[in-house]
């Protein structure tokens, strides 16, 4: 009875229009409803705990970098010197798309900012150089969704403090297959590029590369900073975050001088409101997450799924499909925050490496952002781009094939994942 509340409940508000965020608080009522034990003092301190989170932390500190970085000139840069390198190759724009895509994964971890960051700089160029827009549209979407597996990934943090996992191991073990992605969408680019009569761009000079080279480098260095800190140990995630706005405030206002103090103004209020979204969000799923439990709804689960248990690969398909579905009509960071809770103990049960499973589940629930019928990132896409939904679906359909076929690799051959997390750390 307790499934079909939780169920109803959160199905029935998001089908009324109501924020995902008061949704999960609507079915935390319902449950102590039905618990008998609605006591509005334990739903506020609950809903302030949830917040209440050293690691939590890292998440204002990436937003704000990242938005330092669109603003301060750093983002512009590390477009151009991917434009300089292989710009001049069939379909060359392409291929700067998703190598920007990866950059910007590895600063700031957010698929929908990446994915207008990179788009509002590329996709005016690609259809003055009569690029196939809908289908350009439909790689940078796909790049930008790389954004939550690269680190530093606030979908990892998130997860992370939901599991009680290591999130610098989650961090790690993002690296090789977000790498992977981005190699498998150029090769679908390049297949589809080779049927194509493409313009070239013109090819730059050495001088031209090494000036885009030295202007960028400072912006290029911040990834080495924060990926080299998690691996010597010399700072946390969430310590990573203060040094890595620090660090992009430092470039933006120092050495590039692109950012005037109003437009600091500017993007302190912008990393705020997007700070008290995903932070509100994370609270309210922290009463339903612990009403949840009260419940006994992963033992449910766990007894639902039992027969599976002694087959961990069938067992882990299920689970990858059932995540694949919600990721189509729910955001990635609700999906993380309501379905963990939930998933692990049942992973744990069946001697799935926990880790593994987080970067499974963050990128299949990533694919869900440019998967129909609501994929955010689709949608931002489709407004940078000025297109019709229906024209961004078409152009995303050959590269979302492409990820779930990697997916299903990932899922038959799980070394891919595990082995390089083990050389890494």
């Amino acid at each position: 009875m307790a499934v079909i509340i939780f169920l109803g409940c959160l199905l029935g508000s998001i089908a009324l229009g109501l924020p995902i965020a008061w949704s999960l608080l609507t079915c935390g009522f319902a449950l102590m409803l039905y618990l008998d034990m609605f006591d509005v003092q334990i739903m506020a301190q609950t809903l302030i705990n949830g917040a209440d989170s050293f690691s939590l932390l890292a998440i204002p500190f990436f937003v704000l970098a990242g938005e330092i970085m669109n603003a301060g000139g750093l983002s512009r840069r590390i477009v151009d010197l991917p434009m300089k390198l292989v710009g001049h190759k069939p379909g060359g724009l392409g291929y700067v798309g998703v190598i920007a895509a990866m950059i910007m994964a590895s600063l700031s971890g957010s698929a929908v900012a990446d994915t207008a960051a990179v788009a509002a700089l590329l996709i005016p160029m690609m259809r003055t150089a009569n690029y196939p827009i809908n289908r350009s549209a439909g790689l940078i979407a796909s790049g930008g969704i790389i954004a939550p597996i690269i680190p530093p990934s606030i979908p990892f943090i998130i997860f992370g403090v939901s599991s009680g996992l290591s999130i610098s191991k989650l961090f790690m073990a993002g690296i090789a297959p977000g790498i992977m992605m981005g190699a498998a969408l150029m090769l679908t680019w390049w297949w589809q590029a080779s049927r194509l009569d493409l313009p070239k761009q013109p090819k730059a000079t050495l001088q031209e590369v090494w000036h885009s080279l030295s202007s960028g480098i400072w912006a290029l260095f911040l990834p080495v900073i924060i990926v080299g800190g998690f691996r010597s140990g010399l700072f946390t995630p969430t310590e990573a975050g203060a040094v890595a706005a620090f660090y992009a405030l430092f470039v933006a206002l120092v050495i590039y001088r692109e950012m005037t103090l109003s437009a600091l103004v500017s993007v302190l209020i912008a990393s705020a409101k997007t700070t008290a979204v995903v932070m509100f969000l994370v609270a309210s799923a922290q009463v339903s997450a612990w009403l949840i439990t009260i419940a006994e709804l992963p033992l449910m689960v766990t007894e639902l799924l039992a027969p599976l248990v002694d087959s961990p690969r069938l067992l882990f398909v299920v689970i990858m499909l059932a995540i694949m579905l919600v990721g189509m009509v729910m955001d990635l960071t609700p999906t993380v925050l309501i379905l963990t809770p939930v998933l692990l103990p049942l992973v744990k049960e069946a001697g799935i490496d926990p880790i593994y499973f987080g970067v499974m589940f963050i990128i299949n629930c990533s694919i869900g952002l440019i998967t129909p019928p609501v994929g955010n990132v689709l949608n931002v896409i489709s407004g940078v781009a000025r297109l019709k939904f229906d024209d961004a679906v078409r152009g995303v359909a050959p590269y979302i094939l492409t990820l779930y076929m990697l997916l299903i690799l990932f899922i038959f051959f799980p070394t891919i994942i595990i082995t390089p997390l083990k050389w890494i750390s």
